[in-house]
């Protein structure tokens, strides 16, 4: 029996998913209550897009065994692909009652709440992460993200600051935290943010934009104009460089008036 799934695995290896579920389902037939097997099965059926079928063997590899941690996850993301948060918030419950030592199952969890917008049920489950895993920066991100979306924009840059903590510059957390101090009207601390971010990727032109915008809303014409010149120089549309070509030549002459 062992060659015939070292078998199904060799084909799953090889991406060979019909050859790995007719091997899987022969050795089914010796095996019929052995849970990791339909989850192989599953994952053969969720490959080939046929998530129905990889639905219903992922729910019989849990009904076998309840403790089968990847099966949660698979099944879970397969709901998630197709936006179905009612089926996976009930499988994630199932997974974090059976095994409440496997915090991914409760971060899939929060994850599933803030996209079907309950954000406060979101806040418990990461809090109660975070209690147990004080340096999951994950959470911590996932956690700023949703008291941003809740407008308590100084909760967002506590969280956004604590990411920086464990992961150091990084754009795509610089981004967002000075968006937190943007929202909170801490412009000074916007700009500084929006700026490391351009010095580690001097490419990523949204930062340039924000920037320009910044300065131009504080008055500080020559900074504004510098930002905007060189936010056009990246690779943009057309109708974008046309418009803040127009913004820049205002600024000027709005400089001139002075």
């Amino acid at each position: 029996m062992q060659k015939q799934i070292d078998k199904a695995i060799e084909y799953f290896k090889k991406r060979d998913w019909d050859k790995a579920i007719d091997t899987f389902t022969a050795v089914m037939e010796t095996m019929p209550n052995n849970a990791e097997i339909y989850n192989n099965l599953a994952l053969c059926y969720a490959n080939k897009g046929d998530y129905a079928k990889a639905e219903k063997n992922y729910l019989r590899a849990i009904e076998l065994n309840p403790k089968i941690v990847q099966a949660y996850i698979n099944l879970a993301d397969i709901y998630y692909r197709q936006k179905d948060y009612e089926h996976g918030i009930g499988l994630l419950n199932t997974g974090v009652y059976e095994l409440p030592d496997e915090l991914i199952l409760s971060h899939y969890l929060a994850r599933f709440y803030m996209e079907d917008s309950r954000l406060d049920m979101a806040i418990d489950e990461l809090e109660k992460i975070l209690e147990r895993q004080p340096d999951n920066y994950d959470a911590y991100y996932d956690l700023g993200k949703v008291h941003f979306e809740l407008g308590n924009y100084q909760l967002a840059i506590e969280n956004f600051e604590n990411v920086l903590e464990y992961k150091e510059n990084n754009e795509f957390v610089y981004y967002i935290l000075a968006q937190a101090y943007e929202a909170n009207d801490e412009i000074d601390k916007a700009i500084s943010n929006y700026l490391k971010l351009i010095t580690l990727n001097d490419k990523f032109a949204p930062a340039y934009k924000k920037v320009g915008i910044l300065f131009m809303a504080r008055g500080d014409c020559d900074d504004a104009i510098e930002y905007f010149e060189d936010y056009i120089k990246l690779d943009l549309p057309e109708e974008e460089i046309d418009s803040v070509k127009v913004l820049i030549e205002k600024i000027k002459k709005k400089k001139d008036e002075k």
